[in-house]
């Protein structure tokens, strides 16, 4: 299982701040796909990604109990 995490915009989009979906390993390019598909208005534009809270990039790895991190872009003053 890899547990997906949202904050923010992605998180109020998506409706949850928590998915957990059954695969054992996926590249993070994949699991945006997959996101992008099933939430037709989500923007991943900007988003980063951690894997186990190092960022990372679409072609990273995520295996079974990973836990995986949207992390839009934050404004603030």
């Amino acid at each position: 299982m890899i547990t997906l995490l949202f904050f923010a915009g992605v998180k109020e989009t998506i409706g949850s701040e928590r998915i957990e979906l059954e695969w054992n390993e996926q590249a993070i390019a994949q699991i945006k796909k997959y996101l992008l598909d099933t939430y037709p208005s989500l923007s991943l534009q900007g988003v980063m990604v951690a894997v186990n809270e190092e960022f990372v990039m679409d072609d990273e790895i995520v295996r079974e109990n990973d836990i995986v991190a949207f992390i839009p872009p934050v404004s603030g003053g």
